[in-house]
């Protein structure tokens, strides 16, 4: 059984390039578990706090943690059953904390991930990589207490390119440390993520500082259509560095790259605002 094709092409609503994460995120959370404590039964009313977090820090906030934890199991792969011995009452959740339904993988999938210890990790990591930005990686495992494998290759030369576009610096604040001739800090981030078909290429690229291009794909940060930087009105920071740093911000021009390469395409600028940015933008 080719179980990380089987985790990574689960049926996700989708429309266009958006697609929502909700079963990724239980399949993590639920890994993580079976790394921990093996085949126990997940609870829905003792984990649904815990997955509502994730669904809020890594989707959507407001998200109901009922909808994947019924639907994961039209895809073979999740089994949930109530006190009585029956399936799951449906997405909702009054029903399943009624019920007391609790979800666990199906019999095939444990017996693979017993047989096979390293399973568990390659799966989570398959799953990272077809879904989230690899930013967000080690504080989703965090989270969910997953220990994963190493990071698929990605194309070195998009992390190339778009350092020499925008002269290694942070097109957001203009950091451009380097030590002994090698940009350090930096990073080449996608605006339309890699993981939701965002090529690999300039137009979909922005240098950015390791903590802005952080707070860029958690959606604290953004850019317009113009060329300006925009700042979350859900964010809260009340110390000097966080007004310098993050709130100063908003309004600013982004530091666009050499005249030889291109700006970031109106279309990715477009989803990044659409799937990845939260809330409101801050007056300038």
């Amino acid at each position: 059984m080719d179980w990380v094709e089987r985790v990574t092409t689960v049926n996700q609503w989708r429309r266009g390039d958006t697609r929502a994460p909700h079963k990724p995120l239980l399949l993590l959370y639920a890994l993580g578990h079976f790394q921990n404590h093996g085949d126990e039964p997940i609870v829905y009313r003792d984990a649904e706090d815990r997955l509502a977090h994730l669904l809020d820090e890594f989707w959507r906030k407001g998200s109901s943690p009922a909808y994947p934890f019924h639907h994961l199991t039209n895809d073979g792969l999740w089994d949930v059953r109530t006190d009585d011995g029956g399936g799951s009452p449906g997405p909702n959740v009054g029903p399943l904390r009624r019920s007391n339904a609790a979800g666990r993988f199906t019999g095939e999938l444990v017996r693979d991930l017993r047989d096979d210890p390293g399973l568990a990790a390659r799966l989570g990591r398959a799953i990272l990589d077809a879904n989230f930005e690899p930013s967000l990686h080690e504080e989703l495992c965090a989270q969910v207490g997953l220990a994963v494998e190493g990071a698929r290759r990605r194309d070195r030369e998009f992390r190339k390119l778009v350092l020499i576009a925008y002269e290694s610096r942070c097109a957001f604040c203009g950091f451009d440390g380097a030590l002994e001739g090698t940009a350090v800090g930096l990073d080449a981030a996608h605006v339309q993520w890699w993981a939701f078909n965002g090529p690999d290429d300039v137009a979909n690229g922005v240098c950015l500082c390791t903590l802005h291009h952080k707070l860029f794909d958690k959606g604290v940060l953004g850019m317009t259509a113009d060329g300006r930087i925009t700042v979350s009105t859900m964010f809260v920071g009340r110390g000097e560095a966080a007004r310098a740093q993050v709130m100063a911000l908003a309004g600013r021009p982004v530091i666009p790259p050499q005249a030889a390469f291109p700006a970031v395409a109106a279309e990715r600028v477009a989803w990044h605002g659409r799937e990845v940015f939260r809330g409101a933008p801050r007056a300038a």
